[in-house]
């Protein structure tokens, strides 16, 4: 990976261009959202789009997308990289994070959080489901990377199906993230505060769904909650008055144990990749001993660390202006047409054994 010469080294501009304008002169793929009643009530949606070209081994493959926290397949980083992989022969679904787009009530009085695979999941059934041929690339960003190795852990049956997963920033542990993510240092405390904001606005605009005269409220949810919501300044006091209590956790702790993919990466048994930045502001390079860790003691996972590229950036250019499509767009992309290749070079041998066999 090449950063761009003048600012591309500073993962701080990085991870700045990236939250502002998520990507550059990106395009506008055309897709169907669908809509999946939850059983709880809530309403999961996604968006679907179609591959635009052949594949590169000509069979059907479709990648699950889940983007980062509060994001959705509206953002620019989303559109330009589902355009990228259509035009690779993939098809992609991009879950849509409950309660993240605007235009969208929640039906409800839930909203997405942290570690709860049940949207995502529910996505990859109705793939699995419609299109019977298909083989499925998952692929998570940030907090949804998280998601997904959750997701994948949670059961072997998950991994039906699936050829490879792709996790790119994310940060593995939240109990650990937790202390890391209120020091001053790499200005994490202040990227804390930008986050919580965004996530406050989110949840006052779905206030009348979540706080109002509602018999399906969960029951720890109360006025005073939504007062401290308010004052709140950093994501984990936003977690604890709030955002755990959608599922019942007596206690930030336990919420950041039992939603964490850290318990869960260690059973998942097809090809992993986990993408991260050496200068992310956000994760903490402690963090990193997690997947370089699990990659030298499982053959099926590699960890990928450039020194640069901030949090979810990426970008390529060869002096001040950045391109439109960045390193990881391309990244998980050939990393998924390699496995690709791969399976299929596995299965053509495979075959051919038998056919010997059989004539012997």
């Amino acid at each position: 990976y090449i950063p761009p010469l003048i600012w591309g080294k500073s993962g701080h501009i990085q991870t700045a261009l990236y939250g502002k304008m998520g990507r550059v002169r990106s395009p506008h793929p055309y897709g169907l959202r669908k809509y999946l009643m939850m059983p709880d009530g809530a309403t999961a949606t996604f968006d679907l789009f179609e591959p635009q070209s052949e594949h590169c081994i000509g069979e059907d493959v479709t990648m699950v997308i889940c983007p980062g926290i509060a994001n959705h397949s509206e953002k620019q980083y989303i559109r330009t990289f589902v355009d990228y992989a259509q035009k690779n022969g993939y098809r992609c679904a991009v879950l849509n994070h409950l309660g993240a787009l605007p235009n969208i009530e929640l039906t409800s009085p839930r909203m997405f959080t942290y570690g709860c695979t049940w949207e995502f999941g529910a996505m990859v059934n109705y793939i699995k489901k419609t299109y019977p041929q298909t083989q499925l690339v998952v692929v998570g960003f940030s907090l949804g990377g998280n998601i997904v190795c959750k997701y994948l852990g949670e059961s072997q049956a998950n991994q039906e199906r699936v050829l490879c997963c792709v996790s790119v920033c994310q940060g593995y542990s939240a109990l650990r993230a937790q202390e890391t993510f209120m020091q001053w240092d790499q200005c994490r405390r202040f990227y804390n505060f930008l986050m919580a904001d965004n996530m406050k606005k989110i949840i006052l605009s779905h206030r009348q769904v979540l706080f109002g005269d509602n018999m399906k409220k969960p029951q720890s949810l109360s006025d005073a909650d939504l007062s401290k919501l308010y004052t709140a300044t950093s994501l984990m006091q936003i977690d604890d008055n709030v955002m755990r209590k959608f599922h019942g956790y007596s206690s930030l702790k336990e919420y950041y144990e039992e939603e964490s993919c850290l318990q869960y990466l260690h059973r998942i048994y097809v090809p992993l990749l986990l993408v991260n930045a050496a200068d992310d502001p956000l994760v903490h390079e402690s963090l990193l001993s997690i997947p370089r860790a699990l990659s030298e003691k499982r053959e099926n996972v590699m960890h990928v660390l450039p020194l640069h590229g901030g949090h979810l950036g990426f970008f390529e250019g060869s002096v001040l202006f950045p391109e439109p499509l960045t390193w990881m767009d391309k990244l998980v992309v050939q990393y998924a047409n390699a496995i690709c290749q791969w399976e299929k070079t596995k299965s053509h041998c495979s075959d051919t054994e038998q056919a010997v066999s059989g004539q012997e």
